[in-house]
């Protein structure tokens, strides 16, 4: 009881709001868009929300305040509340206890995620380090994990690459760590919808997809697997953050595309 009135205490680093999503999860979802990421992803259209030091703070009851407003449309339609991102998981506390205080209310919880939690505090974090980072063991992080996920009905999973030099190259991280989510989401029997961005000559490389294939084969809890097309309409703020965008000749992923990696993974529509 005490660690979960701490939760509630625990502010979280917000970027935005959105109160009428449709694409992040069952029904009309409120969208929380928490700040702060360790991958460089180099599709990411939200690069605003990598620096774990910006945005605005609010407490868990702050963030409820402004969902039970939109309670009837979310319940109606059978929704919820997902929390995205940045990446959720740096602030594990304080999603664990907005989600207490959802499920308290009977609003659906669901996480969209890179899989990438903040086990240990990491050496790219330079002076950038979030005040929530903990030298903490592993063991500890994975209670802080549990905890979370005892709470959370349904995690969108972003798999950026199966093979681990290709994803560093994508995201300057191996998928080590998100494969190891993976595998603990399994575990739990906690619903999974996975997501995969299909850059083309980047990320639809044959080998790269059979082992996705495999991988959605090999996890029971994978309800839906939602190919995300490539597109440039985040380009812009990568100019303005004086990013190097380093895909900007890369053509966006056409339906073809799509069609194509659909029927590599066996999901074709």
């Amino acid at each position: 009881m005490l660690q979960e009135g701490t939760d509630m205490m625990i502010k979280g680093r917000i970027h935005s709001f959105e109160s009428f999503g449709t694409v992040d999860g069952p029904g009309i979802r409120f969208v929380v868009f928490m700040q702060g990421c360790l991958f460089r992803c180099l599709y990411c259209h939200n690069p605003d929300t990598w620096d774990i030091k910006g945005g605005m703070e609010y407490s868990a009851e702050e963030v409820l305040e402004r969902i039970r407003k939109y309670l009837p449309y979310i319940k109606r339609s059978g929704g919820g509340v997902t929390v995205s991102g940045g990446e959720p998981l740096l602030q594990v506390d304080f999603l664990t206890g907005l989600f207490t205080l959802c499920q308290r209310e009977g609003i659906h919880t669901a996480i969209d995620t890179s899989g990438f939690p903040l086990y240990r505090t990491h050496p790219q974090f330079g002076e950038n380090k979030p005040d929530h980072a903990n030298n903490l063991s592993l063991k500890q992080n994975n209670r802080k994990i549990d905890r979370l996920l005892d709470h959370t009905d349904l995690v969108l999973l972003d798999i950026k690459h199966m093979c681990p030099e290709f994803h560093q190259k994508l995201t300057r991280f191996p998928n080590e760590e998100p494969l190891r989510f993976a595998r603990i989401l399994q575990d739990k029997g906690i619903p999974m919808w996975l997501r995969y961005v299909v850059v083309p000559g980047v990320t639809d490389d044959l080998d790269g997809l059979r082992k996705l294939k495999d991988f959605i084969r090999s996890h029971s809890n994978i309800e839906k697997v939602e190919l995300l097309p490539f597109h440039k309409m985040g380009e812009y703020k990568w100019k303005e953050l004086q990013y190097d965008f380093s895909l900007g000749n890369v053509p966006e992923a056409s339906e073809e595309d799509i069609k194509r990696v659909e029927k590599i993974l066996g999901i074709e529509s």
